[in-house]
């Protein structure tokens, strides 16, 4: 959810992938694509269950490239390389060239730590389109989140060597209730270190996470509101910051009840926006690839699997309507139960996140991320 661009209405190069897909009904996913399982942390919140050795059943070059090929074949348009640590794949610099050589836009997901001068100088060569850092709290909150001492001045180095080498670099934040009371200073960093993109996101019981992390609906919605403040005054005050939330769909609809309180014309152009986004889009314009192969719907669903491309490509694979899950997602209204049943909200959140769902126990049931309350949902 993209609040400074629902409150600043200014047009945004990632408009076309957000904001067009009902009028472009074939567009083709953004592809995460967990590279590896190692990692040189430990974050508490993990959804990859990482670990500090590469998998043995991990893809090889010669099969990424082929899957690359496939993916610029088919028109994905970014290509999001994730892990474990992806930096430590020793082809990754190969990799997001070969990318990048067939037209496909590359972020890197990635814990900063590793990003020395070297590594962020062959970054920029291999044109790297955008590094996100995740950090998870200021010093040692950061480091306690993750597992190692000075895992945030390494990181903090990492965003300077980014930026001296030309790498565009921002943010990533998952909010759990072990760090967010470091949202204030978070803030503060962002603005001390004119970091221009910040993505704010929501855990998802997978991996090393557990629903026990998750905060309480109503420390969500405060969370919520701080992260709204804070895109309301970087676009009052003109900077261009982009500020996004990322994996709770009800956002969308709170920071709509919000906006028809403040200014009605603003809402209604922002209800726009949401509307042609319409939400959740897992199993449609979002995909996840692992380090062995299997395709899920998303990063997080993990036991979903839709094959592996190692019995055949990605292309195939997404576009097989008879794999049932792919289908009930694509036609997901027909089989959600419960309060998204009777939400007025729906076709801006499109069911929220069904990974969540089906770690509470029921895929086609109540996500309980969904902090809206029966009033507010109520038709």
């Amino acid at each position: 959810m993209e609040f400074s661009r629902l409150y600043s209405l200014k047009q945004e190069p990632a408009d076309s992938l957000r904001y067009a897909h009902r009028d472009q009904p074939a567009q083709r996913p953004v592809v995460v694509f967990n590279c590896t399982r190692r990692c040189n942390l430990r974050c508490v919140h993990c959804y990859s269950a990482s670990t500090d050795k590469t998998d043995d059943d991990e893809l090889d070059g010669g099969e990424v490239a082929g899957m690359i090929d496939d993916l610029a074949a088919y028109g994905v348009p970014v290509l999001l390389l994730s892990g474990g640590e992806p930096l430590l794949r020793p082809d990754v610099f190969e990799l997001i060239a070969h990318a990048r050589a067939n037209g496909i836009r590359v972020a890197l997901s990635t814990n900063g730590t590793l990003i020395s001068p070297a590594v962020a100088s062959r970054l920029a060569k291999a044109d790297l389109s955008y590094a996100g850092i995740s950090l998870d709290g200021i010093g040692s909150s950061n480091d306690a989140f993750r597992g190692m001492d000075g895992a945030f001045d390494a990181a903090l180095a990492g965003i300077g060597n980014c930026r001296d080498a030309g790498v565009k670099v921002g943010l990533r934040m998952t909010l759990t209730g072990q760090n967010v009371d470091q949202l204030p200073a978070i803030f503060a960093f962002l603005r001390d270190q004119c970091i221009e993109r910040v993505c704010f996101y929501h855990l998802v019981a997978a991996g090393r996470a557990s629903a026990g992390k998750a905060l309480p609906h109503s420390q969500t919605r405060q969370a919520v509101d701080a992260v709204i403040d804070f895109a309301a005054a970087e676009a009052a005050s003109g900077r261009s910051t982009q500020v996004l939330t990322v994996d709770n769909h009800a956002d969308g609809p709170y920071l709509l009840m919000r906006l028809w309180r403040q200014d009605a014309s603003r809402a209604e152009r922002a209800a726009e926006l949401l509307g042609a986004n319409g939400g959740n889009a897992s199993g449609q314009r979002i995909a996840c690839i692992g380090w062995s192969g299997d395709v899920t719907p998303d990063q997080f669903w993990r036991d979903a699997v839709l094959g592996n491309l190692r019995q055949r490509p990605f292309s195939r694979i997404w576009s097989d309507d008879s794999i049932e899950l792919l289908a009930k997602l694509r036609d997901r209204r027909s089989h959600i139960r419960g309060r998204c049943t009777r939400c007025r909200w729906y076709d801006v959140c499109n069911g929220n996140l069904r990974a969540r769902a089906a770690a509470a126990g029921d895929a086609w049931g109540d996500d309980p991320g969904c902090y809206l309350t029966d009033q507010e949902i109520a038709g």
